[in-house]
């Protein structure tokens, strides 16, 4: 899940916002504002209605940062880098680079993101208890009871032991340790995502056809990612089974052929495209990667524009790149491979390119790791 701006960094770890969270940012706060506060706590005008609103969506996602950067804080502590956080239509997702060395790790990593959620909801909680004995009434009581009861079920849901949630971590954590197979434990949680999914949607459906409405059918939306997440995730363990203990200087194609930044688009087509077959091409400068070239890319540019434009016109560029070393493992690439449009990986070596790696050669990767992977069940 891509940002679409950031915020900044929140202890070392780069905090971005997908737009996808101004739909349910706006559907939150027009729920409370127009729905549940004026329901519950009439007298108000319409204007203080908004600010409640709104103010306990804005804390609301406050939280679910704060679920996010304790993901990203224990990961960190437990030797995993972390590339980003984004939060977005469903939450938020931190990205982790590599996977939890032991069963432990992944429990820790997993279980403080739920925990962290409990405790704000109890925070809120206890807050609103002290105003409610105070004698306290109204739209303040109105929100912390709001952002308390949200913020236990949140935690709640996280821990339903179904991938890709939390606890489909925890259960993957559990399976792992008592049979030691990683990958089985990744399938076991996410064939667990997809029964919660099917469930999910089911009783979303149940409940929009018994009058419930969009809440019907923002839960059957919710069972149609998980769904969607945890074939993701099973797809994704099996590989990264076939693709263990492979480095990347096994499977890339070295010495790729190259061009600069100044060669035409018509050059390209004329000169290299057929000639070489490649349907990805490097640019270079003094041996060092500055952009990458596709047939995706240059298929946008209209034949009458080709011979004006330049191939650094159109490439990648240069902080786009995914860069990989040799002895890198192919399984610590993959989830950078997945987060790059153009699907490919230029290899270094003191800054200067020796290799590439392509789709096609994790594919071929793929296809010896499940050989080795049956012969070795045999």
């Amino acid at each position: 899940m891509r940002a679409s701006f950031r915020l900044g960094r929140i202890a070392g770890v780069p905090v971005g916002v997908n737009w996808s969270v101004l739909v349910i940012f706006v559907l939150i706060a027009w729920a409370l504002s127009a729905s549940l506060f004026p329901r519950s706590y009439p007298g108000h005008s319409a204007f203080a209605y908004l600010v409640a609103g709104l103010s306990a969506a804005v804390v609301f996602f406050f939280g679910l940062l704060a679920h996010e950067v304790a993901h990203a804080v224990i990961a960190k502590r437990n030797g995993i880098e972390v590339e980003g956080i984004t939060l977005w239509l469903f939450g938020g997702v931190s990205e982790l680079k590599g996977e939890a060395r032991d069963p432990g790790a992944e429990l820790r990593i997993a279980g403080i993101g739920p925990l962290v959620s409990l405790l704000l909801g109890l925070f809120f909680a206890a807050i609103a208890v002290v105003i409610s004995l105070s004698g306290g009434h109204g739209l303040l009581l109105g929100a912390l009871s709001w952002l308390a009861g949200i913020n236990v079920l949140l935690a709640i849901f996280n821990v339903l032991p179904a991938a890709p949630l939390d606890g489909g971590r925890l259960l993957r954590a559990v399976v792992w340790k008592a049979t030691g197979d990683r990958t089985k434990a990744s399938v076991v949680a996410a064939r667990a995502g997809w029964g919660l999914g099917i469930l999910l949607i089911g009783l979303g459906l149940w409940r929009f056809l018994a009058g419930a409405g969009i809440g019907g059918l923002w839960l059957a939306l919710i069972g149609w990612f998980l769904i969607g997440a945890a074939g993701m995730e099973e797809r994704q363990a099996k590989m990264g089974s076939a693709l263990r203990g492979i480095r990347v200087s096994e499977v890339m194609t070295p010495q790729p052929q190259t061009a600069s930044n100044e060669m035409t688009v018509a050059d390209f087509v004329d000169h290299y495209l057929f000639a070489y077959r490649h349907s990805a091409l490097p640019l270079t400068e003094d041996g060092r990667p500055v952009g990458l070239v596709t047939l995706d890319r240059v298929r946008g540019i209209p034949a009458d524009r080709r011979a004006a434009t330049t191939l650094g016109e159109v490439s990648c560029r240069a902080d786009e790149l995914v860069l990989a070393s040799p002895d890198e493992q192919l399984t610590d690439l993959l989830p950078r491979l997945n987060q790059c449009a153009d699907g490919r990986a230029l290899v270094v070596t003191d800054q200067r390119l020796v290799g590439i790696v392509s789709p096609s050669d994790i594919s071929r990767a793929v296809q010896r790791g499940s050989m080795r992977d049956q012969m070795a069940r045999r």
